[in-house]
């Protein structure tokens, strides 16, 4: 009888990733063991190890595919806009695709909540994303002469920090949409008025 043959690594890594992906949609993420992402795809849960160190790490590399398709989020502002304006369509535009996250894969929320102190990887990129948006709005409110930041890479962390109450999944799944609206630009406006104090 001939051997099958041996199909390449990153094949088997994207067949893992995506029986982990829908077994965590279908089971919820705490209910799902390696050895059953393993026994879906008929091989060993060494196997499964030798691509993915742990289960945090296969949650990893869900959430760096799910970044990957959130790309629409970052793509440049109508550059006439005012710096404010920017930013709350910025803060708005994360905020819609946050929610709708949450709604199309729940699970995305568990696996969030369940390896919070892993400090993802994927997070970690998602997050320098939004600093990196936020700093370009910065510096073209400093352009605008509306806005008179010593260091805008330091403000664009602090602002990231402070958006974090109407952007992280966890502070945002108990709340309705128009109070998280409405929030955002509350804070949006908050933000606005210390962009323009020149000890920032």
């Amino acid at each position: 009888m001939a051997r099958r043959p041996r199909r390449k690594a990153e094949e088997t890594r994207e067949d893992i990733l995506s029986m982990a992906e829908m077994l965590f949609r279908e089971r919820g993420y705490v209910a799902v063991s390696i050895a059953d992402i393993a026994g879906a795809l008929n091989m060993s849960p060494a196997n499964v190890f030798k691509h993915f160190r742990s289960k945090v790490a296969l949650v990893d590399a869900i959430a760096g595919r799910h970044l990957d398709n959130a790309a629409e989020r970052f793509i440049p502002l109508d550059q006439d806009m005012p710096a404010k304006e920017q930013l709350l369509r910025f803060v708005l535009r994360l905020l819609e695709g946050h929610l709708q996250d949450i709604q199309k894969s729940p699970y995305i929320f568990e696996m969030v909540l369940s390896t919070i102190e892993a400090k993802l990887e994927a997070g970690n990129r998602y997050r320098a994303c939004i600093e990196e948006k936020l700093g370009e709005i910065i510096r073209k409110g400093m352009a605008e002469g509306r806005y008179h930041c010593r260091d805008p890479e330091h403000a664009a962390h602090t602002v990231a920090d402070v958006l974090a109450c109407v952007l992280h999944p966890i502070l945002i799944v108990r709340d309705d949409k128009e109070t998280l609206v409405r929030r955002a630009g509350e804070i949006v406006g908050f933000v606005d008025a210390a962009l323009q104090n020149s000890a920032c």
